[in-house]
């Protein structure tokens, strides 16, 4: 059968698939050119393995190939790169790591001081360029004001927070002398304050039922992890808690969840690797209520804030669970990674307007020198932020307290 013979058959394939018949020769020319292409290409690649297998280094021993790697460490790796092809690519986020170690409960510590070592940071960055800028200038003028502004918006505080903020300093400058900081702190943290929003106290009471919190977000901000951390905290405090694997598109999420829930003692709700999330959520408010848990915590999958699908699939959770418990989720936590700064007021805004959010739970804020995302948050969401993680500890994901957030942020050094 001759090479023309081939590329008619071809193209009669192709325009009864649907192209053109004009196009049609040339189109099966152009695949069967697109074939040859990458099958030479395959070849070669196969033949530029074997010849790097075949070429050991001197402290390499025999019959190993040189692109093993060592350890069990690698296949984790490999697992964890897997992820959900229709959400975030694996190159745009980082997905949460498996702790290959719980940490262990740690020893009573001062609690401001906690907060004011996961600032230091932010107050570094913040007051030690606002002190320097002070040091700087014999007078507080118009052109102090605007590297104030400057200040503040490389710290992550946002254009809107910035400008609210430099407006109300502008009528205070009397009460600052050039000479003392302290003055400009006080000043500073009382207006920082009055933007802050704050949450009730403790969570919400359930008329019966267990407590259900329901975690959202992209991937990689930290939610498996902040729900270890919660349900230690619960547990700590004489709670039955039950966990829910939501996630299960991401290779070892449930493994990572339930190391935790060894951790904590709490009992955790899995199905295979790709299941219905909705079918999770359905079996774990079952078993929450059948083992008259006090708290049920359900993890959801990351998934980009532009993926309409999976956002919608997020109210499909949010129906099971309803259905199931009615009035759950009592608390719906977006999650947000404090190092990612201004996009994260986007992520918040996406997700607010798709689910019904009621809090953030802000983690890896003692990682970033930019903790005015913070007020960012308070100021241009009307949302409060119910929790920020300060540290890699359980006890390092704290209630968020505006007082003690501003006081730990002008700490003296």
């Amino acid at each position: 059968m001759n090479f023309d013979l081939w590329l008619n058959k071809l193209a009669d394939l192709l325009i009864n698939a649907g192209v053109p018949a004009e196009q049609g020769p040339m189109a099966a020319l152009g695949l069967l050119y697109l074939s040859l292409t990458l099958i030479s290409l395959a070849v070669v690649v196969l033949l530029l393995r074997r010849n790097l297998r075949s070429k050991k280094t001197p402290e390499e021993p025999a019959g190993q190939p040189v692109d093993q790697a060592e350890g069990p460490s690698a296949e984790v790796e490999v697992a964890e790169g897997t992820s959900r092809l229709e959400e975030e690519p694996a190159t745009a986020v980082e997905p949460e790591p498996l702790p290959a170690v719980i940490p262990a409960a740690e020893e009573p510590v001062n609690l401001f001081q906690r907060m004011r070592q996961g600032l230091a940071k932010t107050r570094s960055s913040l007051v030690g360029r606002v002190d320097a800028l002070l040091g700087s200038r014999a007078s507080l003028d118009s052109g102090f004001l605007e590297e104030l502004e400057e200040v503040l918006i490389t710290a992550d505080f946002g254009m809107q927070a910035t400008q609210e903020l430099v407006q109300a300093l502008t009528g205070r400058l009397k009460e600052i002398d050039p000479g003392e900081p302290a003055q400009l702190h006080r000043v500073l943290g009382e207006e920082i304050r009055t933007r802050l929003k704050t949450s009730e106290p403790g969570w919400p009471e359930p008329a019966s039922g267990p407590l259900v919190i329901m975690l959202v977000g992209v991937n990689g901000v930290g939610k498996t992890t902040t729900i270890g951390k919660l349900a230690k905290q619960f547990a700590d405090q004489g709670k039955k808690v039950v966990l829910g694997a939501g996630d299960t598109f991401r290779a070892a999420a449930a493994e990572q969840l339930e190391v935790w829930g060894t951790r904590s003692g709490a009992e955790v709700i899995r199905h295979a690797e790709g299941s219905d999330p909705g079918a999770v959520a359905f079996d774990a408010a079952r078993a929450a209520v059948a083992r008259k848990a006090d708290v049920l915590i359900l993890d959801t999958a990351g998934r980009l804030h532009t993926k309409i699908n999976l956002m919608e699939e997020l109210k499909k959770v949010r129906r099971v669970v309803d259905r199931e418990i009615p009035g759950a989720p009592h608390e719906t936590l977006l999650v947000l990674d404090a190092t990612t700064g201004q996009n994260a007021l986007i992520q918040a805004r996406m997700f607010q307007q798709a689910v019904e959010v009621s809090g953030i739970a802000l983690t890896k804020l003692d990682g970033t020198a930019k903790g005015g995302i913070v007020v960012a948050i308070s100021s241009q969401l009307d949302l409060p932020v119910r929790l920020i993680g300060v540290g890699e500890g359980v006890a390092d994901l704290r209630p968020f307290d505006a007082d003690e957030f501003v006081a730990a942020l002008f700490a003296n050094n």
